[in-house]
């Protein structure tokens, strides 16, 4: 006997899987590629048929039948136990980020039901009613790219809904980026003029005055070690950073401490030429450190003997020198208005990583070939060392042509006359 036909309240033949509950509403049921019973519902047939086309364009296209209920804090956790290749104080920061700004926002989200249009709203939030700065909203897409990038490949999802939303918000919101200023050569001057001769500030002269003329980053001035500088040859050897963070990880002891790491990347490794001021510095310091009986009382990952140290012994860190900075601003600012009211060079608003912008630019300045400026400055990719090159040169070319202008002036004046 021919098997009868399941029909609907309204006499439409069901197909199979399909079924209409007592309230009048739909549902369609399977079994995955890991034999588990699935379900969708719908309101109306059409609707409930809408969605089994994209079940089945899902299997088809090899999507798995799960990602409708994996939401992207799922596939967070998935990209934290499996990322591998990151500094830990990297991974810290972008977990950071996750939890704080991500997971109560659109993590609870299905990771298949994730729009580009979520992500830009997402992106709007963080800019318009968090206020975060352009290069926090940069580290938040930067994570969340790499956890949707990881659903791709695991086939959760076809694309990446978070491509290129990061460029259109800029653009929308014409974020500029801020580029870091270098000192101007009596700026330069006025500052290592004044931790030299200041009594409460040129115990900082020698750790800024190897920054400025080695332009080695924050971490890599911070954790050089005696061992590691050649005052004879006159050769600093560049292999480790040491990096102050606060550990969240399950694994580790909780708080903010140091811990050396390799350096920023394989071209970091290198070995930078001093300049005389820059070896004076590491004497003076060591002169120093003698003359108080200082010694370096600490012990990072098995690193010990750093050269720059407080009066505790321990190492110093990005911070404390950025915070010495802010006060060495203000107190060299104030005496030199206190010479001169309309005094012509006043210190800036800078921190650390001004330091090595500025030795960045004193190169280009010198004419200093381009592949000497990355090799020094330990940049992996040559193009970030000629977006500098390219800026500070455009910057001298305009000097130059405002010299020239005024000659050519001067030069009519005389004819005119």
């Amino acid at each position: 006997m021919p098997r009868t036909k399941r029909k609907d309240k309204s006499r439409v033949v069901l197909r199979t899987g399909e079924s209409q509950r007592a309230d009048g509403t739909y549902h369609f049921s399977w079994t995955d590629a890991n034999h588990k019973r699935r379900y969708v519902y719908a309101k109306t047939l059409d609707e409930l048929r809408y969605k089994e086309e994209q079940i089945a364009k899902d299997k088809s296209d090899g999507i798995k039948a799960e990602a409708r209920y994996t939401t992207v804090n799922d596939i967070y956790e998935l990209w934290k136990d499996l990322k591998r290749g990151l500094k830990n104080n990297t991974f810290e920061n972008y977990k950071y980020m996750y939890e704080t700004f991500v997971r109560h926002q659109i993590g609870s989200k299905t990771v298949s039901s994730l729009r580009k249009t979520d992500i830009k709203r997402f992106y709007n939030y963080l800019a318009d009613e968090r206020h975060l700065k352009p290069a926090t909203i940069d580290n938040i897409h930067t994570v969340l790219h790499q956890i949707l990038d990881m659903a791709v490949d695991d086939d959760y999802i076809r694309n990446n809904p978070s491509n290129n939303v990061l460029k259109e918000l800029k653009q929308s919101h014409c974020f500029q980026t801020e580029k870091r200023r270098a000192l101007t050569k009596p700026e330069q001057e006025l500052f290592l003029d004044y931790l030299k001769n200041s009594p409460t500030s040129k115990y900082w002269y020698p750790v800024f005055a190897v920054m400025i003329g080695t332009g080695l980053r924050v971490g890599e001035v911070t954790g050089l070690r005696w061992c590691d500088i050649d005052l004879e040859e006159g050769i600093i050897d560049v292999n480790h950073t040491l990096v102050y963070y606060d550990h969240r990880t399950e694994g580790s002891k909780r708080g903010c401490y140091f811990n050396v790491n390799t350096t920023k990347t394989p071209a970091g490794r290198r070995k930078v030429p001093m300049l005389g001021f820059v070896k004076e510095a590491f004497l003076m310091e060591k002169e120093r450190q003698e003359l108080l009986d200082l010694h370096c009382e600490a012990t990072v990952d098995g690193y010990t003997d750093f050269i720059f140290i407080n009066r505790f012994g321990q190492p110093q860190h990005q911070a404390t020198l950025n915070k010495a900075i802010r006060r060495i601003i203000r107190d060299c600012n104030d005496e030199q208005l206190l010479k001169d009211e309309n005094a012509e060079v006043l210190l800036p608003h800078f921190s650390c990583h001004s330091l090595r912008h500025t030795f960045t630019t004193r190169m280009c300045e010198a004419g200093v070939n381009v592949k000497v400026i990355q090799d020094t400055l330990g940049h992996k990719d040559i193009s970030t060392t000629l977006n500098i090159y390219t800026d500070v040169t455009k910057e001298l070319r305009k000097s130059e042509f405002e010299g020239l202008d005024s000659y050519f002036k001067n030069e009519y004046n005389k004819e005119s006359v």
